[in-house]
């Protein structure tokens, strides 16, 4: 008997037939001698739908308020798979985030997972019942709700995995597995077998929508075998794991494009000690991440210094930045969000000279113009406008021939 934690996202739990459908595939793999635990989205769109709600109220909703809202949609979508597995004659329970133990920071709208008790999950498991989890939520030591960000359920179910010692985490999307580049831009997208726990932590900080990037850090750090599979076909899917040194000689595994970026520029800012520092620091209080950073040359004791961040955080941001005018003492802040990260990733270039090299002789040969650039061991990201993003991945995933990955076992 092997014990398996399945994370069902929105998409495969959008209307009650898809409810029933994965009700199925659970009841399924329980009769095949293996404990599960379940972790679930809220249905379909209504995660968006509570946001507009909120929205009608208010344009900036109190965090603590936002967060008691946008975590009931997991809770309506626990409690009727629960309802369609016993209809199938199986002993089954729901529990909620705080019901399960999962305890996190206080970061309304972004927490971080601290700890799972696992107790609570283990009574119900011995017990011989089907648990399903509801995702994307938790609580603070004070008992207060929080949400993990988009796509936080992916987050839960690596952490319940974790903390069950779990025999593999399996991730049920709309897609069926990770490709080489987004399969409705590039028709020649392969579906990679396998992809290093760096690489898939590349890829979905970088703009691949297939898992939420903190699920990818707690299943490197405790060794948790992970894969992704389609909940509407049946296939082998992409296992994320520890990769051994042949697969490294792959040096660029796959292209991916995040137009969910803005690129902020601070006009004149004094050339002192500290006050990046005090930029930074600030925006990190706030919990906006920052990505490309850039600062130019001294004029006339002034800077101008320019990063990403994600679109979601731009009104926070500006906020932010606005109340240290004074005390920074730069002249504008301005901000475009017309821009889109183009990247490369593999773990493979770090023993592999010009591969950065090669990509930008893909972009130049297209005539498209690069803003930004930032590089890691194993990945290469451009700021280019949005308007070439689609052709941008399409030359570079061309350049690195990419499509050749479809006959190997990566």
């Amino acid at each position: 008997m092997g014990l398996i934690v399945q994370k069902y996202g929105g998409s495969s739990v959008a209307d009650t037939d898809r409810v029933k459908r994965v009700a199925e595939r659970i009841v399924r793999r329980k009769r095949a001698g293996n404990q599960i635990v379940a972790v679930v989205s809220a249905l379909g769109d209504t995660t968006d739908e509570l946001i507009e709600l909120a929205k009608k109220i208010t344009d900036d909703p109190p965090k603590r308020e936002y967060d008691m809202l946008i975590s009931t949609g997991e809770q309506v979508s626990v409690s009727l798979l629960a309802m369609a597995i016993n209809e199938l004659g199986e002993d089954v329970i729901s529990l909620t985030g705080s019901q399960i133990g999962i305890i996190t920071n206080d970061l309304h709208a972004k927490a971080k997972i601290l700890k799972v008790n696992p107790e609570r999950l283990e009574q119900e498991l011995t017990q011989d019942k089907i648990v399903i989890v509801a995702g994307f939520q938790g609580v603070t030591f004070d008992n207060e709700i929080t949400t993990l960000g988009r796509g936080g359920s992916d987050t839960t179910g690596v952490a319940v995995a974790t903390a069950l010692g779990a025999d593999l985490c399996e991730i049920y999307t709309d897609v069926d597995g990770v490709y080489t580049a987004d399969p409705r831009v590039v028709k020649s997208a392969c579906k990679l077998n396998e992809v290093s726990y760096e690489e898939m932590l590349e890829f979905a900080s970088l703009g691949a929508e297939v898992l939420h990037p903190r699920s990818v850090e707690i299943a490197k750090e405790y060794g948790i075998e992970m894969v992704v599979k389609s909940s509407f076909y049946c296939c082998p899917g992409t296992y994320i794991k520890e990769v051994g040194e042949l697969e490294k000689d792959i040096v660029v595994t796959g292209v991916t494009c995040n137009g969910d970026t803005v690129k902020l520029s601070l006009i004149g800012v004094p050339d002192e000690p500290g006050i990046a520092s005090r930029i930074f620091t600030g925006l990190a209080e706030d919990g906006i991440n920052v990505d490309m950073i850039i600062q130019n040359v001294d004029y006339d004791g002034l800077n101008d210094i320019t990063f990403t961040i994600d679109k979601e955080d731009l009104d926070h941001a500006k906020i932010n930045l606005k109340g240290l005018q004074g005390e920074l003492g730069y002249t504008e802040l301005i901000y475009d969000t017309e821009v889109t990260k183009v990247s490369i990733v593999g773990a493979g270039m770090v023993t592999n000279p010009g591969v950065a090299a090669k990509m930008f002789e893909a972009l130049a040969d297209e005539d498209i113009n690069i803003d930004l650039i930032s590089t890691s061991e194993i990945k290469v990201s451009c700021l280019i406008n949005e308007e070439r993003a689609d052709q941008a991945v399409k030359v570079i995933h061309d350049k690195f021939n990419l499509e050749r990955l479809c006959d190997s076992n990566v």
